[in-house]
């Protein structure tokens, strides 16, 4: 099933995983606090290596697109994801908490 929230609800969720899977670069100029990177391709393609079935993830990307895509893929295999609607450009546009 998918989940989602608006990505501004992200700063009040306690214990949280966040995964940002945009490309190195990018996640390199400025990403969410305490976020891991973990690029697009290498999550589809290995999960099993970045992710357990009993933990809750919180996935986004630059504008959500691919966010939901890939949480609509990692549910159907079993891990609980939530994607961060409206990705990191939203986030941005919504905080001065921003890690470089």
């Amino acid at each position: 099933m998918y989940k989602s929230i608006n990505i501004k609800e992200i700063d009040y969720i306690n214990n949280k995983i966040v995964i940002d899977i945009r490309d190195k670069y990018l996640y390199n100029l400025a990403h969410i606090r305490n976020s891991i990177n973990i690029p697009y391709n290498y999550l589809y393609i290995f999960p099993n290596k970045y992710l357990n079935k009993y933990s809750n993830y919180y996935i986004y990307c630059d504008s959500g697109s691919k966010s939901r895509k890939m949480c609509i893929y990692l549910n159907k295999l079993g891990y609980n994801t939530i994607d961060l609607i409206g990705g990191y450009k939203e986030y941005e546009r919504n905080t001065n908490d921003i890690y470089l």
